[in-house]
């Protein structure tokens, strides 16, 4: 899309020096405004099918660099990929989406209020100018680095079968790829650089046994379609499981200490008292300082005939294989990469936001957010899963959605109440960060670990996840604290949004008695 010469909002009133006019409008008028999206994988798929529920007048589009939507999927991932494609199809979500549209740049037009993006179409490799009145950042928190067979980028073409085939990686993608690939390949090495910790699945009660993955019955299916109350209570019970346990993240707690127990006696069990491997595997850190891993099957399959496990650092990769620092050298079919995450934050495009300031620069020492969902200098602009998210805190999708209705709040404030750009303010940054470098010391996060929590350091600041439960984040986000903002407005006068004097809640066909339905304003405060 061609940029407009002029953007549909121009800055300031070019009458407020004169008297004052009341708007021709009524409360509540959502002004038509254009988002973009980067990325569409699990958060611009929600985010779309959110817009399309619930907002007016936007104009969305989401640019995927990839072929097709999904973005980074691990277990099971062609299950879980099949499931996004076909809520994109349910809802109609493909509309909003340009695949193998790749963004290159972005920046940030004072004049205007609205970002200028450059995107180039992979497939013409053409570069397109487009603008927006919002960006939102939706491309996930890892991003890959190798060029080798990677966990991220998976290639389905290539057969496995009776080959030679190397795993480097042991975090949750290794943990997961190991046991999956093992029957089918003849021989597999996988390299163990740094004790993990393999531990019990969540809700295990939910699970199959040993906690393994399992086939819903054809009865399960139709009862939970014919009762969706019941298949409601079912996915309740889930996150209920899940979200009672952060005590154990607390270094100190009872519940850490149970935890460490169970695991290294779990993983004991599974190796064999006698394993040589125990020495190289077993962690001394806290459960939780690396993502916990359920791994089911993956300490069995180290055990197999046909899988050697190499603890000797790599020295290079040769035409054959595999160097080490012994000498030897390992001849492989296929390489698979599990790990050369960059966790940094760091944009792979220029991002310029105000007064030029560039987001690379601004988190070259150290990335920071409010609440991991917005930035200072970057006005109009949220992300998804930013510095401080709860992305170990298990599962993602619910974590997803919350950020969704915090943007669109902020994002129905700004359509509605006549303000041209909305900024986090540095001073609310800095108190969440002093706040979350003091929190973390009380976790296990903050114990001697190699982490991409720390972004690949052992003790280095804890970057990536939030100061407390999943339920905490969700509590958090569901009253925005708009003092922690800046607002410009389009007019001089902060009132001018209230308009005509009448309300979008009175048009023909609405319940204007609406209020009587909720006698208390629709607040319910926790107990």
């Amino acid at each position: 899309m061609t940029v407009p010469q002029q953007a549909p909002h121009t800055k300031g009133d070019s009458n407020e020096h004169a008297q004052y006019v009341v708007q021709e409008k009524p409360l509540g008028d959502p002004r038509p405004i254009r988002i973009i999206a980067i990325g569409a994988g699990a958060s611009g798929l929600n985010l779309a099918h959110q817009i399309s529920r619930h907002m007016q007048n936007i104009d969305l589009t989401i640019y995927e660099k990839n072929p097709d939507i999904g973005g980074t999927c691990y277990s099971r991932a062609p299950e879980i990929l099949d499931y996004f494609c076909h809520v994109a199809r349910k809802y109609d979500l493909y509309k909003y989406i340009k695949l193998s549209h790749r963004v290159v740049g972005a920046q940030w037009i004072e004049d205007e209020s609205i970002w200028r993006l450059r995107i180039e179409d992979l497939n013409s490799k053409e570069i397109l100018d487009d603008y927006c009145h919002f960006m939102i950042t939706a491309s996930g928190v890892l991003n890959f680095r190798g060029e080798l067979v990677h966990s991220a980028a998976w290639d389905s073409s290539i057969s496995y079968e009776d080959k030679t085939v190397a795993v480097l990686g042991c975090g949750s993608s290794g943990v997961q790829i190991v046991p999956t690939i093992q029957p089918h390949v003849e021989k597999l090495v996988t390299f163990v650089r740094t004790p993990t910790w393999i531990t019990a699945g969540f809700a295990q009660s939910k699970a199959g046994p040993g906690g393994s993955n399992f086939t819903f019955t054809p009865e399960q299916k139709k009862s939970f379609r014919t009762r969706p109350e019941e298949y409601l209570e079912y996915r309740k019970e889930v996150e209920h499981e899940l979200n009672k346990r952060f005590k154990f993240i607390l270094k100190d707690s009872e519940e850490q200490k149970q935890a460490k127990e169970y695991s290294t006696k779990e993983m004991i069990t599974k190796l064999g008292e006698n394993s040589p491997l125990l020495d190289h595997i077993i962690p001394s850190f806290g459960v939780g300082c690396r993502r916990p891993t359920p791994g089911n099957g993956y300490l069995e399959a180290l055990g197999k005939k046909n899988v050697r496990v190499v603890t000797d650092a790599i020295s290079e990769i040769v035409p054959t294989g595999i160097k080490l620092s012994t000498g030897e050298t390992i001849a492989i079919d296929v390489f698979i990469c599990a790990t050369g995450f960059d966790i940094s934050f760091q944009p792979r495009y220029p991002v310029i936001g105000r007064k030029g300031i560039s987001l690379q620069e601004q988190w070259i020492d150290r990335p920071s957010a409010y609440l991991s969902l917005a930035v200072p200098n970057l006005p109009n602009h949220f992300m998804f899963l930013g510095p401080s998210s709860p992305v170990g805190h298990g599962s993602i999708l619910p974590i997803i959605e919350h950020s969704t209705k915090y943007m669109l709040h902020m994002i129905h404030k700004f359509q509605t109440q006549d303000v041209r750009s909305v900024e986090v303010t540095q001073e609310a940054v800095d108190d969440f960060v002093e706040h979350t470098e003091v929190f973390m010391q009380r976790t296990a996060w903050s114990t001697h670990c190699r982490s991409w929590f720390k972004n690949g350091t052992v003790d280095g600041p804890i970057t990536a996840l939030h100061p407390g439960s999943r339920v905490h984040w969700f509590h958090m986000l569901e009253e925005p604290r708009y003092e922690d903002y800046k607002w410009q407005r389009f007019r001089k006068n902060r009132f001018s949004y209230l308009g005509n004097g009448f309300s979008t809640r009175e048009e023909s066909g609405k319940d204007t008695a609406y209020y009587f339905d909720q006698p208390y304003g629709g607040y319910e405060f926790s107990k």
